[in-house]
């Protein structure tokens, strides 16, 4: 079985000194090996299929045979690495809960340790009749959230 470390040293060395970044390896128990990789402006085809052959170059398929898919993390998927938070900084995102809430606002900051999200909650203000929309700031640590998705708007 190809190990999945070995597949990630092949892709660290192909992504070295590129401005993509290496999201995700997994290698199955029949070595169906799927890499995800991302970049800040998107992914190109041409850059994963380089990405493709370079691994190919790596492993024999004659001593071991193996699939091998190579993309992009995907449009509407969860984050998964802090390149990922980083890049999408001032960007509108949405988050849910581990409570099962869902929020939508500005990812505001991320950095090793948390990121913060702005949004707007309703609340109950002293002196006013009804909730009112007030501009919330709340930090989560990265196991802090079920998952948090990039809003894509067209």
């Amino acid at each position: 079985m190809i190990n999945q470390d070995s597949v990630k040293k092949v892709c660290e060395e192909w992504l070295e000194g590129k401005d993509y970044f290496l999201v995700d390896i997994n290698v199955d128990k029949e070595n169906k090996i799927i890499v995800e990789i991302d970049h800040k402006d998107g992914v190109w085809i041409e850059d994963c299929c380089q990405l493709s052959r370079f691994i190919e170059e790596h492993f024999d398929r004659d001593v071991e045979d193996y699939e091998l898919e190579v993309g992009s993390a995907g449009i509407g998927q969860p984050l998964k690495v802090l390149q990922q938070y980083l890049n999408l900084v001032g960007k509108e995102v949405e988050l849910m809960t581990l409570e099962g809430k869902k929020l939508t606002g500005v990812l505001a900051d991320a950095n090793d340790e948390c990121f913060t999200l702005a949004y707007k909650e309703k609340q109950k203000v002293e002196g006013k009749k009804r909730p009112v929309l007030v501009d919330v700031s709340r930090q989560f640590a990265y196991g802090g959230a079920k998952w948090v998705k990039a809003v894509i708007e067209f």
